[in-house]
């Protein structure tokens, strides 16, 4: 019989310290085989969440169950979790097989049966023959993978990430997401990951949780997330985007007028936001949903069209970008397109900004916190 219960069960989780609360009532499941990330700012809760699930702190209130068994007083060694971690603790003095296989000693495992796991999981790690070899011997992306193959010899329900790439370089930490990911389907085993770096989760997660002061804002799939943001916390967070703060002119239905504070008009679908004239309001805007034209035209009726001037070209390869000074004064980030159809676009040259009104999220002030 399968199986009903997700693997990781979190109800109403809280953790005071003294007259700080580090996490506020977060709920929150994580099926099986599938990889979770938790994404949120340094001193959102983020780590004091995960050490709750390892068992390293105790919840103020709240239940925590994995595979439908309460952990609630559960020690760590005795939880079917690992945990590798952001700086991997891999032991210098030991080869690699002694790294992976310690776990298992722990646990009174045979010499003969560590060996034959031992093997297995560098193997399925794509670390075949390393055993003998020095943790020194290694460059940073195997290091990585040692680290994982000590977890999951021990075949935990839930692996437990925290931040393993921020020690990494660039180039590394983006190999490394795609590695994370397929070692993951690889083994079918549950990842919690945490992460303060967005491209992280998008790139690797079925569903994200943003977390913000405690508390989860927003749960869902990365491109529900990225484009459809439940709060403003959310939008500014994940991903690039422009925030205008305005005042709205006018309402009629979904579809709102509104003035910036640098004085520019647009018009906004804005369904679900139930906003009034004379209301403040946040707005976003992601910079791959403008359009850079030379000219504007008959066929922008509908759109929200700007005449202004090129303030500063950011290249960066396929993340270029231009940043626009329209006719009141504000500024926009615009996305370059992949066709090279700007790259002559100089610093005063005289552009038009385009986008629809569907394309923009917008939030009552009050309700973005300011």
């Amino acid at each position: 019989m399968t199986d009903s219960h997700p693997d990781l069960e979190c109800r109403d989780l809280v953790k005071d310290f003294s007259d700080f609360k580090a996490v506020d009532r977060v709920s929150f499941d994580v099926p099986q085989g599938s990889f979770f990330s938790i994404l949120g700012p340094s001193g959102c809760g983020k780590t004091t969440l995960l050490r709750m699930i390892s068992g390293f702190q105790s919840p103020t209130s709240g239940d925590l169950r994995i595979k439908g068994k309460s952990m609630i007083g559960v020690p760590p060694n005795k939880r079917p979790v690992s945990m590798v971690f952001q700086h991997l603790a891999l032991f210098p003095t030991m080869n690699i097989g002694d790294n992976v296989g310690f776990g298992l000693r722990q646990r009174g495992v045979g010499k003969a049966e560590i060996k034959k796991r031992v093997e297995e999981v560098l193997e399925r790690v794509g670390l075949p023959g390393v055993s003998a070899r020095r943790v020194d011997q290694l460059s940073g992306g195997q290091k990585q993978r040692v680290a994982i193959a000590r977890c999951m010899v021990l075949e935990p329900d839930v692996l437990l990430l925290d931040e393993p790439l921020g020690a990494l370089d660039l180039k590394l930490r983006e190999h490394m997401k795609v590695e994370l990911k397929a070692l993951q389907a690889e083994f079918n085993t549950t990842f919690v990951y945490i992460t303060h770096d967005q491209s992280e989760a998008l790139v690797m997660s079925d569903n994200i949780a943003v977390m913000n002061k405690g508390r989860f804002e927003q749960i869902g799939a990365p491109h529900e997330v990225y484009h459809e943001p439940a709060t403003a916390f959310v939008a500014g967070f994940v991903g690039d985007a422009n925030k205008f703060d305005a005042k709205v002119t006018s309402a009629n239905g979904s579809m709102l007028s509104l003035v910036t504070d640098a004085g520019t008009e647009m018009k906004i679908n804005a369904a679900g936001a139930s906003l009034n004239a004379g209301e403040r309001t946040q707005v976003f805007l992601r910079p791959e949903a403008i359009e850079l034209v030379a000219t504007a035209t008959t066929n922008d009726e509908g759109c929200n069209v700007s005449p202004g001037v090129v303030e500063s070209v950011l290249f960066n390869g396929a993340n270029s970008s231009v940043t626009v000074r329209n006719s009141a004064g504000g500024l926009v980030k615009v996305a370059l397109p992949q066709t090279g159809g700007f790259a002559a676009l100089q610093k005063g040259d005289a552009v038009f900004t385009r986008w629809q009104p569907k394309d923009a999220r917008c939030f009552s002030a009050a309700e973005a916190g300011s």
